[in-house]
């Protein structure tokens, strides 16, 4: 699933590499994703022109002149800028542009290809309720955000609409940058741990960003990100070395998924 690096660097490739360029037809090959009947989503979007994008959470906001196309990528998929006579071999989106390229979207699973008109974007209901970015909160915003909040600090780190950006994928080393158990409470920690945390959340994700992404998700492209799983400090390696103190790292059961934590340098206090 892509988490903030991978929404990051596709916003960022969409301002370098779609703007300007001016929607010609629309091929829908699943319905389902989208917010309004086929007919009306092309309506919407067919002679707009790009003009920026940025992302909210999982969420690509990208402006055109005739209003909002908001893609999420749900459990994965592709944005590839192509040629028709090039696409991949799975797609279930094509947006043709007037100088003959175009961009294929392929959705793994539940993924969303939305329409909103230029001053309803507050209004999208799935996207309006999400948190603040994470890497675009100061340390000052963060500790205000945590305080008189209840609840274990994985799950509310997860839950995008407390923060938005962080997955399973980079929980599990942000949390060991922090020296901070999954299942500790919020309420528990000091002002020296919850910096220490907003400095793991810094760490965890830009040390992906930086890379272009995790290597199983494909940029524009078509290129695989560069963030691999040698790069992963402790999630995915029970039973390894832990690279600070040499404990063997394990796997816990965390609610209803896991965490791969240092029971030495995570204690649960």
């Amino acid at each position: 699933m892509p988490e903030l690096p991978e929404i990051a660097n596709r916003t960022r490739e969409i301002n370098n590499l779609l703007v300007g360029k001016q929607i010609s037809t629309i091929d829908i090959l699943q319905p389902k994703c989208l917010n309004m009947d086929p007919q009306v989503f092309q309506k919407s979007l067919v002679n707009a022109t790009i003009l920026g994008a940025r992302y909210k959470g999982k969420w690509i906001f990208v402006e055109t002149s005739q209003g909002w196309l908001l893609l999420n990528m749900g459990m994965g998929g592709e944005m590839i800028l192509t040629t028709p006579d090039n696409l991949p071999e799975k797609h279930r989106l094509i947006f043709h542009f007037s100088d003959q390229t175009c961009l294929a979207v392929n959705f793994w699973w539940f993924g969303y290809a939305h329409s909103v008109a230029v001053n309803e974007l507050d209004q999208h209901e799935m996207s309006a309720k999400l948190g603040p970015n994470a890497l675009d909160l100061s340390l000052l915003e963060f500790q205000e955000l945590l305080g008189n909040r209840k609840g274990a600090l994985k799950s509310f780190l997860l839950n995008q609409s407390n923060i938005a950006g962080i997955g399973n994928a980079y929980i599990h080393d942000i949390l060991f940058f922090a020296k901070l158990h999954p299942l500790r409470s919020i309420p528990s920690l000091s002002n020296e741990e919850i910096s220490n945390l907003y400095h793991g959340i810094q760490k965890g994700l830009r040390m992906s960003l930086d890379k272009g992404g995790a290597f199983y998700e494909l940029n524009l492209h078509g290129q695989k990100g560069g963030f691999l799983m040698e790069d992963l400090v402790i999630a995915y390696r029970e039973d390894q070395p832990c690279p600070e103190c040499g404990t063997p790292i394990i796997k816990i059961k965390t609610g209803s998924n896991s965490s791969f934590i240092c029971p030495n340098c995570q204690p649960l206090i």
